[in-house]
């Protein structure tokens, strides 16, 4: 598993990327790539480009933790 480039939240950026979602999940890009096609991930597709809102991938991740409400 790869480690996580980012230490806390407030170190992501506003909008995050295939390649930041994966970085901050500590999985290959790849990964992050197929993750941001999940019917359930909070997506934000600006022309052909795909962001997800900081604040949304926090909460993805909070409803995705074992133990999280679904």
């Amino acid at each position: 598993m790869k480690e996580s480039g980012y230490k806390n939240y407030d170190e992501l950026p506003l909008f995050l990327n295939a390649a930041t979602v994966a970085k901050a999940l500590g999985i290959s890009s790849s990964s992050g790539y197929e993750l941001m096609h999940e019917p359930d991930f909070p997506v934000l597709k600006i022309g052909s480009r795909l962001v997800v809102p900081k604040e949304k991938f926090a909460e993805w991740v909070s409803r995705h933790t074992q133990g999280g409400a679904e």
